[in-house]
C-alpha cells in the first residue's frame, strides 16, 4: 500500500470514528434542543438537527427537494474529491491530508443526511448573543482541510499542484 493511500485510510477512518461516535453519545446523552454550558459566554454543547446545508441553507425548502439534492451533492463532492486525491503523486502530503479532512467530513455528514434525514451538530459558539452556527467535528474537518488547500493552493503560486509528478 503506497503513501497516499495509507494516509487517506487512516485520517478518513479517524476522522468518522471521532464524528460518528461525538454524534452518537450526543444523540444518546442530549434532549434535542438542550445545551451544556463548556465555557461561559462562549461555548456550549447544543443538540441540534440540521436539515439544510452548512449554517442551515436550505432548511426551509421542500424535504422532496432538499434531500436528494443535499445527497446528490455530497456524492459528486465525494467523487471529486477523489478524483484529485488520484491526481496527486505519494509526496504531496500536506495536501492528501487536506483533502483526507475534508473527504472524512464528507462523508460523516453524508452518513448522517442518509442515516437521519439530517445532520447531527453540536459545538456551539457564541460571543454575548451573536451564535455562530452549530457544527460538528466533520465540519470542523472540512473547514480544516479546506484552508489547508487553499494555502497549498496560494503556495504553488500558480503551478498545478495536483498534476506535479
Amino acid at each position: 500500500m503506497n503513501t497516499k493511500a495509507k494516509l487517506l485510510i487512516g485520517w478518513v477512518t479517524a476522522i468518522l470514528v471521532l464524528d460518528q461516535l461525538s454524534k452518537f453519545i450526543v444523540d444518546r446523552t442530549m434532549p434535542l434542543h438542550h445545551s451544556i454550558p463548556v465555557i461561559d459566554d462562549l461555548f456550549s454543547l447544543t443538540y441540534i438537527r440540521n436539515t439544510g446545508a452548512a449554517f442551515g441553507m436550505l432548511a426551509g425548502s421542500a424535504a422532496e427537494f432538499r434531500w436528494p439534492f443535499l445527497v446528490l451533492f455530497s456524492i459528486v463532492a465525494i467523487g471529486f474529491i477523489i478524483m484529485m486525491l488520484r491526481r496527486l503523486p505519494d509526496g504531496e502530503v500536506g495536501l492528501i491530508t487536506a483533502l483526507a479532512f475534508i473527504l472524512g467530513g464528507a462523508i460523516g455528514n453524508l452518513i448522517d443526511r442518509i442515516a437521519y434525514g439530517e445532520v447531527i451538530d453540536f459545538l456551539d459558539f457564541y460571543w454575548s448573543n451573536h451564535h455562530w452556527p452549530a457544527f460538528n467535528v466533520a465540519d470542523s474537518f472540512i473547514t480544516i482541510g479546506v484552508i489547508i488547500t487553499v494555502f497549498y493552493l496560494i503556495k504553488a503560486k500558480g503551478e498545478d499542484p495536483f498534476s506535479r509528478t
